[in-house]
């Protein structure tokens, strides 16, 4: 028989290692201070998802407005 024990992750903001489980609201992140900062970082564009963009912009297109 296999215990079950939660599997423990380590913030993505703070390092400080965290309890997975349903009871954490928070989840992966320790707080609601560290779910903030790391929102606030997206925003910031200090993170991204390498990839091909969305909507590439046409080298060739004129400004509509001029």
């Amino acid at each position: 028989m296999t215990q079950n024990t939660p599997k423990i992750v380590n913030c993505p903001s703070c390092q400080k290692p965290v309890t997975w489980t349903e009871d954490n609201k928070y989840r992966p992140f320790c707080s609601d201070h560290c779910r903030i900062l790391d929102l606030g970082d997206w925003a910031a564009e200090k993170h991204s998802i390498v990839g091909e963009p969305f909507y590439p912009v046409e080298q060739d297109e004129k400004d509509p407005l001029q």
